[in-house]
């Protein structure tokens, strides 16, 4: 194996570090501690894992976090009224809609509903219009995207002048994930199930983003040597050979690609961990943005 591999859980241990060392220093000067306020509709098992997960993360760096929870058959109107709750509560720094919402709700609504100075999970249309354009800042990055930028950092990717790929165009990840590498000079294709001859358009990468949602779809020959592999899939796959008859694997035949690649993140431990410590980092930030503005007006 000659690729390094790039140790997301590592690196966003120490993002978590520098949060709550933060947090810390607030509580010593009798600063008010950052609030993260989740919303979660229906009984969906793995988004009440996610939630549950992202109010462990607050509590181990000091980040008070509130949970709000829907039935599945709440209305458009009864989940909105919950997130214009919490915009007027000034305790509450970061409010994050548990995705995916039951199919008669209209999502994009509800996510544009959010007070842009509280959208720490960065899907507010506003935010993700900022990303599109050339000389202007979001106020928040979608939460993996930022992960996976602060790992091709880590990596030492040189992304200026670089040829990205980007498999997959989801608004969650693909999308943000492709309008980042743009803001980083990086010449960007994005690619999906449209794409005529997939793997010769990836041979091109220097920097590879698969996220597309496909078990061990990208294969050694779709990779050029020494390139960047972020690989965002997460995709269980019966294993009878695992104690629970499966296991995760990526978007990316890992075994195969880090023989070729340059560097790469494994699954599980690459690009996961960082999705919630990008969140936390951001929940911190929209605290310090609100104190900001209150010195202003």
């Amino acid at each position: 194996m000659s690729a390094k591999i790039i140790d997301g859980t590592e690196i966003a241990r120490a993002v978590r570090q520098e949060v709550k060392q933060a947090v810390n220093e607030r509580i010593d000067r009798g600063l008010p501690v950052p609030g993260l306020a989740t919303v979660l509709v229906g009984d969906n098992p793995a988004s009440a894992v996610y939630v549950r997960n992202k109010h462990k993360a607050c509590a181990e760096v000091g980040i008070r976090s509130i949970a709000r929870a829907l039935p599945a058959d709440a209305t458009q109107a009864e989940v909105e009224a919950v997130v214009n709750e919490l915009n007027q509560d000034n305790s509450v720094d970061g409010i994050l809609v548990q995705l995916p919402l039951p199919r008669h709700l209209d999502e994009e609504k509800i996510l544009a509903a959010i007070s842009i100075t509280k959208d720490v999970d960065g899907f507010h249309p506003v935010n993700i219009g900022r990303l599109a354009q050339k000389g202007r800042d979001p106020l928040f990055v979608p939460c993996t995207p930022a992960g996976v930028m602060v790992l091709l950092e880590a990596a030492g990717a040189q992304l200026a002048g670089a040829n990205a790929v980007v498999l997959g165009r989801s608004n969650i990840v693909g999308m943000p994930v492709a309008l980042l590498l743009v803001k980083a000079n990086a010449t960007v294709t994005i690619c999906h199930s449209r794409t005529r001859d997939l793997a010769a358009v990836c041979r091109q990468a220097d920097v590879l983003v698969a996220a597309i949602g496909q078990p061990e779809m990208v294969r050694q020959d779709w990779v050029k040597p020494g390139a960047v592999v972020i690989d965002v899939g997460i995709n269980r796959v019966p294993d009878p050979t695992a104690k629970k008859g499966s296991r995760l694997v990526g978007d990316v035949a890992f075994s195969e690609v880090a023989q070729i690649a340059g560097a790469i993140t494994p699954v599980p431990g690459g690009v996961g961990p960082m999705t919630i410590a990008m969140l936390l980092k951001n929940t911190l930030r929209a605290r310090q943005l609100a104190e900001q503005q209150a010195i202003q007006n």
